[in-house]
C-alpha cells in the first residue's frame, strides 16, 4: 500500500479567502462575509486572515457545520490527492438572515463586491437576490465567479468571470474542443453571446487556460487577450486572482479591457506557482515589462 511521508506542511487560505488573499497582495484593503464552523480550522483560518491583515468580523460562526478543510498531498511539485472535509447543506433562515445584516453594515465602506459561489450552501438565489439589490441600488461595483455544480441566476453585474467550463455549462452548450484562434471559435462566441443575454452583466470576461481570457459586451466585438504566463504549475486558484484583480482596476477605475488585461496578467504570475498563489504588485509589473508590444 502506498506510504506518505510528510516532510512539511503548510496551511493557505482557500476559497473565497483566496480572493481576498489576491485582492491584499496588490494592496486593497478587503473584508471577508462567510460562515466559519466553531472549531480548530475556524480558528486557524481566522488566524490566518488577521495576519494578512483582512477584515473577518463578517465571518460568522455556526456550531452545526464544519469549517471547509482541504488537505492536499503533494509529491515533487504535483498533487497526488485531496481530502476535503466539509458540509454543504444551506444555511438556516437565521444564519441567512445574519449575513444579510454583515452585508448591509458593511456596504457603505466599499467600493466593490465579489460574490464568490463555491457550492457549499452560504450562497443562495434569495441571498444573492437580496444582496445583489443593495448593491445595485448603492451603485458598487459587483461581481461573480460562477459554480457550475450549483447554477445561480446572476443579473446586472459588473462583470461575471467564469471559466470555459463553467461558461458552456451555465449557457447548457455542450462542451466543445478549443480553438486556438480564439475569435474564431464559433461554439464560444455563442456562449459568449448566450451569457450576456441571460445574465446581462455589464462585463463577460471568460477565462481560458493556455488560451487567455475573452471580454464579452454587449454592442461590442469580443477582445481576446492572449495569455502571457511563461510557464504552468499550478491553475488551482487562478480564477480567484483573475476576479480579484479585474475588480480592483474596475474600482480603480480602469476601463474594461484595461481590467481585463491586468486580471490577465496577475493570472499568468499565478499559474507560475504551486498552489492556491497571489500576485503582488512588483510581479505585475514586471509581468507587463517582460511583455511590452
Amino acid at each position: 500500500m502506498p506510504v506518505v511521508e510528510i516532510n512539511r506542511e503548510s496551511f493557505f487560505p482557500g476559497g473565497a479567502a483566496n480572493v481576498a488573499r489576491n485582492l491584499r497582495a496588490l494592496g486593497a484593503p478587503c473584508r471577508l462575509l462567510g460562515v466559519l464552523g466553531d472549531d480548530n480550522a475556524g480558528e486557524e483560518l481566522r488566524e490566518l486572515l488577521d495576519d494578512q491583515g483582512i477584515e473577518t468580523t463578517g465571518l460568522l460562526l455556526d456550531a452545526g457545520r464544519p469549517t471547509t478543510l482541504k488537505t492536499r498531498i503533494v509529491a515533487q511539485r504535483q498533487q497526488v490527492v485531496r481530502f476535503d472535509r466539509e458540509h454543504t447543506e444551506p444555511l438556516s433562515p437565521a444564519m441567512a438572515n445574519r449575513l444579510l445584516e454583515s452585508f448591509d453594515a458593511a456596504l457603505d465602506h466599499v467600493s466593490a463586491i465579489i460574490f464568490e459561489d463555491y457550492a457549499k450552501g452560504v450562497l443562495t438565489q434569495s441571498l444573492l437576490d437580496a444582496m445583489q439589490k443593495r448593491a445595485r441600488r448603492a451603485r458598487k461595483v459587483t461581481a461573480a465567479d460562477p459554480n457550475s455544480r450549483h447554477p445561480l441566476h446572476f443579473a446586472g453585474l459588473t462583470a461575471i468571470t467564469p471559466n470555459r467550463a463553467e461558461a458552456f455549462a451555465a449557457a447548457k452548450v455542450p462542451v466543445s474542443e478549443p480553438n486556438d484562434d480564439v475569435l474564431a471559435d464559433e461554439p464560444l462566441m455563442r456562449v459568449g453571446k448566450k451569457l450576456l443575454a441571460q445574465w446581462r452583466p455589464e462585463n463577460l470576461l471568460i477565462t481560458l487556460g493556455e488560451h487567455g481570457m475573452c471580454l464579452f459586451r454587449r454592442g461590442q466585438k469580443p477582445h481576446h487577450i492572449p495569455t502571457v504566463a511563461r510557464e504552468v504549475f499550478d491553475v488551482s486558484g487562478a480564477g480567484d486572482t483573475a476576479i480579484a484583480t479585474l475588480v480592483l482596476a474596475m474600482a480603480a477605475g480602469a476601463k474594461p479591457v484595461e481590467a481585463a488585461e491586468i486580471s490577465n496578467h496577475a493570472s499568468g504570475v499565478v499559474v507560475g506557482k504551486l498552489g492556491t498563489a497571489t500576485c503582488s504588485t512588483d510581479e505585475l509589473l514586471a509581468s507587463f515589462a517582460r511583455n511590452r508590444r
